[in-house]
């Protein structure tokens, strides 16, 4: 090799070495602001109090509190994260690490089913299952199906047949298993239908001729010609009601007829109400029902009883607050109180639930407010008018948003595109496409000169501008400048952490000049 050579190559060596170890520069500051130290990684997440994890140069590493690599993750992808179990995705698939670290399944799985102590993996048709408790994991061979219940048992399909393999029943076959939102599976044989609890062992034995689930631990049975309802229990299911007159369940709603008239409403485990003369029920809302009269009086049922009593002819009645109900008679809407008086005669298009004392109505496409008594607060001159918190509602006329106090006067003096009520009272506004801060009166609290603005935490607020990205305080107060191509906060450690915009240094080897040294003689 030339010496001319020689240093061309060094140079081309330099700038691919510059260029191939550019791994990010996040800095970590302390909860004073103060930089405690550099780290390169290429990105960088906080998936919970206790779970870190980094990359760089394609290494996915779990990281210690200290963010420091612990545990290389193998993979290239963060593919789920449902707590205790990181799914790590790779070339070959899907696998899985225990938030501390412990590999528990090799990256090459088609699809993975958590539970707490459980792990269903599938690779085509084949299934495994993993269990914390023995750190073993189990060939489950060729399957048609497999799941992981609510409660964590194991449901297998093979052959049109249905089995609970790590249960005490777990050699025996089923014509059906069914989860649902309660405790307990849904069992069919020949038989008939029963309830299995999370052991495998029926608490109702398989001899109930139908059998579907209503809703919690409660189902609705029919066996014999008579109707149940039975509640399941650990050890021993419950019938709680059961009647040779006809009970209809659809979408919740249990009514009980007899001699083919209507006479009680049924609730899971019993009567909600009985009388006679109803002539339909419809539900409005969950545990939420209108109940109508022959007499044409129309009643608001709820899960204790009467919510408005049905003396009066109604057409609709909603739920309400403060002891005033929306209803409706033809085609206006009004409020009643709990015996079914009109309180505010129905003379609106539509109204919303009054809060802290103010509720919206509308009229001819304009909202305006009204107090308990009926009074009118403001004529109708918004297109929307959202719930009152804490003396402030959010309001719109046309394309901009107002925050309105509850003597129906503006509080914001410009509008905005967009106003959000943050969990701690705070309003996000947006104009422009530039974000700012209002506080719990509707003051400005950081300008509308930001791209994103995200307030994680009390007195901390990530700001985005001209795509630099700087940590200020609820007052304005710059805590790191907007320097930072990114920035996350650490709850757990107080720690922030900063990504450094990125600037690439190039080296340029020198070109050759084209001369040549003469030889001396």
């Amino acid at each position: 090799m030339s010496k001319k050579l020689g240093i061309y190559s060094l140079c081309l060596f330099t700038l691919l070495s510059i260029t191939h170890s550019q791994a990010q520069t996040w800095e970590v500051y302390n909860d004073q602001f103060k930089l405690e130290s550099r780290l390169l990684y290429d990105q960088l997440d906080i998936l919970s109090e206790t779970v870190r994890i980094g990359k760089k140069d394609s290494v996915l590493s779990l990281l210690s509190a200290d963010l420091k690599p612990a545990v290389s993750l193998q993979g290239y992808e963060i593919y789920q994260y449902l707590e205790p179990w990181i799914l790590v995705k790779g070339p070959n698939g899907i696998g899985a690490f225990h938030e501390y670290g412990q590999q528990v399944l090799p990256l090459e799985y088609d699809e993975i089913q958590t539970y707490f102590n459980l792990l269903l993996a599938r690779k085509g048709n084949n299934y495994w299952i993993f269990e914390r408790g023995s750190g073993k994991t189990t060939p489950l061979g060729r399957l048609d199906e497999a799941k992981l219940t609510k409660t964590g048992m194991l449901i297998t399909k093979i052959g049109g047949e249905y089995f609970i393999p790590l249960s005490n029943s777990g050699e025996k076959a089923f014509e059906l298993l069914e989860d649902s939102e309660g405790d307990f599976l849904l069992a069919k044989e020949a038989s008939g239908y029963g309830l299995i609890n999370r052991e495998g062992d029926y608490v109702m034995d398989p001899v109930v001729d139908e059998l579907k689930h209503n809703r919690g631990n409660f189902y609705f049975g029919f066996d014999e010609n008579q109707f149940l309802l039975i509640e399941g229990n650990d050890i021993s299911a419950n019938v709680r009601y059961n009647s040779f007159h006809k009970i209809t369940l659809e979408n919740g709603l249990m009514l009980e007829f007899i001699h083919g008239k209507l006479r009680r409403v049924m609730e899971e485990d019993g009567i909600l109400l009985d009388a006679v003369g109803m002539e339909e029920v419809t539900q409005i809302d969950e545990n939420l029902y209108n109940v109508r009269f022959r007499d044409g009086n129309l009643g608001l049922l709820g899960k204790k009883g009467w919510l408005v009593r049905p003396n009066a002819p109604l057409n609709k009645i909603l739920m309400g607050s403060d002891g005033l109900f929306p209803a409706m008679d033809q085609n206006a809407i009004g409020f009643v109180n709990s015996v079914g008086e009109w309180v505010i005669q129905p003379q609106y298009n539509d109204v919303t639930l009054f809060s802290e004392s103010l509720a919206a109505y509308k009229l001819g496409g304009q909202w305006g407010l009204i107090k308990p008594n009926g009074e009118t607060l403001t004529s109708p001159t918004w297109d929307e008018i959202k719930p009152f918190t804490k003396g402030l509602a959010i309001a719109r006329a046309n394309t901009n948003y107002y925050l309105l106090n509850n003597l129906g006067e503006t509080v914001t003096k410009e509008g905005f595109d967009q106003i959000s009520r943050t969990k701690d009272g705070y309003f996000l506004v947006e104009k422009a496409g530039k974000s700012g801060i209002l506080d719990p009166k509707g003051n400005e609290m950081i300008p509308v000169e930001f791209e994103n603005i995200r307030r994680d935490q009390r007195d901390m607020i990530i700001v985005q501008k001209d795509g630099k990205t700087g940590l200020i305080s609820d007052s304005g107060e710059i805590l790191l400048p907007l320097a930072f191509e990114d920035l996350k906060l650490d709850p757990s450690t107080g720690k922030i952490l900063t990504k450094n915009l990125y600037e690439p240094v190039v080296l340029v080897a020198p070109e050759p000049t084209g001369k040549k040294n003469k030889k001396r003689d």
